[in-house]
């Protein structure tokens, strides 16, 4: 599930809570979608490792030339670079919302709705004459703020910057290959931090669980790039809006109907004694 939804534009957060939830189980937490998240970035590393390295050596290079800055490769770099900082920044100021709070399945069910709509306007009202090598700062800004909205369960981090992509000019695939670049070092920082802080926890008894979550997350999510950038490069992102709104529908239904309970799995933080003294 991990591998299939997170590079869709249908989320991936939403399909790990919706799914233990429709099964009775509990939620497996942010944290352990965090690092089985590494699986998927390892993909991405591995698909797109040329345009990676060009990035990452054009942004080091105008660091020590300043002749340097203005080439295509340096421009990726620094706008993969600012394009992290919102989501590092509301990531750390929203965390506990994160983890608790906004994983009801409300607030998926409404996000669901409410990118795909987005991605409808984008398809219509998006010029989509730009290229990679057209790539600028400032389209690093726009699509992470972009990306910073998929810190929502729901929202989709495919979904959020291909609405972003979309709007700042680029073709579909474009804007997905640019999604896929500017998701590593989020990823990666995410991943390694929800490790460190929960090391103990997935060093014992999940230890193994997430290791075959991983590797599996690894190998669907590269099998996965190649069709959607394949799938977007010939057709519009109109079947993911209409996958994302039947799937807010249903859990909407299930909810109202009492089937599901919006926090469903979702054990609520005992709060700290020491604080509360």
């Amino acid at each position: 599930m991990q591998g299939i939804t997170e590079w869709l534009p249908i989320s991936s957060t939403a399909h790990l809570r919706v799914v233990p939830a429709l099964a009775g189980w509990e939620d497996p937490g942010a944290a352990y979608t965090a690092v089985i998240q590494l699986g998927t970035l390892l993909a991405v590393l591995i698909y797109f490792r040329k345009e990676l390295a060009m990035a990452f050596t054009g942004w080091a290079a105008s660091l020590i030339h300043a002749d340097q800055r203005g080439t295509p490769e340096a421009k990726m770099g620094w706008a993969i670079f600012v394009g992290t900082i919102p989501i590092v920044i509301c990531g750390v100021l929203f965390k506990d919302a994160i983890e608790g709070s906004l994983r009801s399945l409300y607030v998926i069910s409404v996000s669901l709705i409410v990118v795909g709509l987005l991605m409808l306007v984008a398809e219509k009202f998006g010029k989509q004459n730009r290229r990679l090598g057209d790539v600028r700062i400032i389209d690093g800004l726009i699509v992470g703020c972009c990306q910073a909205v998929a810190l929502i369960p729901g929202a989709s981090r495919s979904g959020s910057t291909l609405v972003g992509g979309l709007f700042s000019g680029f073709d579909r695939a474009t804007a997905a290959k640019f999604s896929f670049l500017l998701s590593v070092p989020s990823i990666f920082a995410a991943g390694l931090k929800e490790f460190w802080s929960y090391r103990d926890q997935i060093m014992g008894d999940q230890l193994v669980p997430i290791i075959v979550a991983t590797v599996v997350s690894f190998i669907v999510g590269y099998a996965t790039i190649a069709f959607l950038l394949n799938y977007l490069a010939k057709r519009s992102t109109a079947v993911f809006v209409g996958y994302r709104i039947a799937l807010a529908c249903l859990l909407l239904v299930l909810l109202q109907t009492g089937k599901l309970d919006p926090m469903q799995g979702i054990e609520p933080k005992t709060p700290d004694v020491q604080t509360q003294k």
